[in-house]
């Protein structure tokens, strides 16, 4: 058992979390869009500045260059931008419970392109974590008015879109063996996306928005460091190794919102769920 896979794959579900609750910060003075044009596009700077020391451009692979580039368009792009909406109009905690039932598509789509099957266990502990996040999901909805439930849709996108890309990606590594490259290409074309809508939709930044864009630069820094962790935990490890330990970000979501925004409002059937959650996961581990 390669513990690195599972340190990576935490510190990545640590991050997406404390992004996300930051969020609440940033959409106070910015729309999820022009948050959006500010925050993957930090990420994408981060990775450019580091990319002559992190990434070996003589071993590039031009087949995983274009599976990268393919990826980046939906991810972080398309998601960043459902979460972001989804943050605003349902809160940080319902947008991480409903959002991370990525493992669901993750390791379907991996048992089709890259032949992993779980093993018994691992399939016990896979729906484990899937039933303790519909259980914390459903604890977070019953605070939500009827007239809103729709917006349900856009993190379970953004579920299936960030768990899609898992696979893909590490389809791409096993060509290109760099995550460093991948979390560059898939950056930089999230940016291009998120640019092309903003101007498209003609939306600008307010006026004496300074905050707010600082927030969501720290919010990028955020989520580019959790999306290299979860490359970097992909190219050591199975996608149904990956997943499941990811898919805790939004117990993490939990904590971090009762800290820093005092949300004390996690009922018993979201705490159980929250059991489930962590108990699944030990049951991939050990399977």
């Amino acid at each position: 058992m390669d513990i690195a896979i599972y340190l990576m794959s935490l510190g990545a579900a640590m991050f997406l979390a404390l992004g996300l609750v930051l969020t609440t910060f940033g959409l106070r003075e910015l729309s999820p869009l022009v948050g959006a044009s500010f925050s993957v596009p930090t990420s994408f700077l981060m990775f450019l500045l580091i990319a002559p020391v992190a990434v070996d451009f003589s071993t590039l692979e031009w087949r995983a260059v274009a599976i990268f580039a393919a990826a980046g368009v939906f991810y972080p792009a398309v998601v960043s931008i459902m979460n972001f909406i989804s943050n605003k109009s349902l809160g940080p905690n319902l947008t991480g419970g409903l959002g991370n039932l990525s493992p669901i598509f993750a390791i379907g789509l991996a048992v089709i392109l890259l032949g992993e099957l779980p093993s018994a266990l691992q399939w016990l502990g896979i729906v484990a974590v899937c039933l303790g996040l519909v259980m914390l999901a459903l604890d977070r909805a019953r605070r939500i008015p009827g007239t809103q439930l729709k917006l349900l849709a856009l993190p379970l996108a953004g579920a299936f879109f960030r768990g899609a890309v898992q696979p893909v990606v590490k389809l791409g590594l096993l060509i290109w063996p760099s995550a460093f490259g991948a979390a560059l290409l898939g950056y930089l074309m999230s940016s291009l996306v998120i640019w092309v809508a903003r101007l498209a939709t003609g939306q600008k930044t307010p006026p004496g928005a300074k905050a707010g864009i600082l927030w969501f630069m720290a919010i990028g820094l955020c989520n580019g460091t959790a999306l290299i962790l979860m490359y970097l935990a992909l190219g050591k490890g199975e996608v149904v190794l990956v997943s499941p330990v990811i898919a805790l970000y939004p117990l993490i979501t939990i904590a971090l919102n009762r800290v820093i925004h005092g949300d004390r409002t996690l009922g018993q059937r979201g705490l159980f769920g929250s059991l489930i959650c962590v108990a699944g996961v030990i049951v991939v581990i050990l399977g």
